[in-house]
């Protein structure tokens, strides 16, 4: 038995490289390398990498320096700047959609998530997602409640539909129904949708469908047009109201959560408390704030980054006490 390979994974991010981790086990096993426990009793280390802030990839570079003497794949969000540094320190550098139809090692019992479509299209300023994971690419339907059907003869009870524009998936509204009339007893909820392509019909699937947690996500990310603008959201303030607005009267039990971006580059104090007055005026049931912080070869990066980090501190307390702390 001392021949095995063995390998050990660290994944970063969000759920949708935790469902990436997955597969690439699922391909690792079929190579004939078995799981390690820990790194130390690995032949081959996978880390799989976030590009969402800074600090993420600080701590990927930490870590393969720390494993320079093991053989190392680097996956997940990584931006060309970064490919380019880490190429000579790595044994292979996998792209996600390299594994993104495999079939994966389920390995949070009794939840699955399902990718149902990569890569992002929208090229928000601040965001490295288009230059990490490419375009948009989306699965079969019939592929994916193939999945689904799977998992809950196998007694899953929560299904999470993934993506980075979830709701851009083509006829996302008709793909709910359609996971929503597999047979059995589970739950079905999705991420992270765009404001923009919330329709009227995705309102109305959510609604009828019984299996469909009345929780969602909605990322706001400024309370303020100009920096809505400056950050290539492509809606207003009132068009995001009169959203919230719709799915709450659809559904009054909606548990709404979002995600806000304080300290964007040029953000004044005022166009900040238009945040925190639209925070008030909706009422959020839960928020991930986050400070900027300037990812290479975004076009925000060009942008002079004049928020000091007291004050994106400062602002990051007023809203986390606001929304999170009451």
């Amino acid at each position: 038995m001392s021949n095995v390979k063995k390998y050990h994974m660290i994944t970063y991010g969000c759920q949708a490289n935790v469902a990436d981790s997955e597969r690439i086990a699922s391909q690792l096993e079929t190579m004939r390398y078995k799981k390690a426990k820990k790194a130390d009793g690995a032949d081959l280390i996978v880390l799989n990498a976030c590009s969402v802030r800074q600090s993420a990839i600080d701590r990927l570079y930490a870590k393969v320096n720390q494993f320079k003497n093991k053989k190392i794949i680097l996956t997940g969000c990584i931006l060309p700047t970064d490919r380019k540094k880490l190429k000579n320190q790595a044994a292979a550098i996998w792209h996600p959609d390299e594994y993104f139809d495999l079939i994966p090692n389920y390995s949070h019992f009794p939840i699955a998530y399902i990718p149902i479509m990569t890569g992002c299209n929208n090229f928000c300023t601040f965001c490295a997602v288009p230059y990490t994971r490419g375009r948009e690419r989306s699965r079969p339907a019939k592929e994916i409640v193939k999945e689904v059907s799977n998992l809950v003869k196998k007694d899953y009870k929560e299904i999470w539909l993934l993506g980075q524009n979830v709701n851009s998936y083509p006829n996302f509204p008709d793909l709910l129904r359609k996971v929503n009339n597999i047979p059995g007893d589970f739950k079905i909820y999705f991420m992270s949708p765009h404001p923009k392509d919330f329709s009227d019909d995705l309102i109305k699937a959510m609604k009828e469908c019984k299996k469909v947690v009345h929780s969602l996500n909605l990322p706001l990310q400024s309370g303020d047009n100009k920096i809505l603008r400056a950050m290539n959201r492509p809606y207003t303030v009132g068009y995001y109201k009169r959203l919230v607005k719709k799915i709450r009267k659809a559904i009054p039990d909606i548990f709404l959560s979002t995600d806000i971006i304080v300290g964007f580059p040029g953000e004044t104090k005022k166009q900040f408390q238009n945040t925190v007055k639209l925070c008030k005026e909706l009422k959020f049931n839960k928020a991930y704030i986050s400070r900027y912080s300037p990812r290479r070869g975004t076009a925000a990066a060009k942008l002079k980054n004049n928020v000091s980090l007291e004050e994106k501190k400062q602002r990051w307390k007023i809203l986390n006490d606001l929304i999170n702390n009451n």
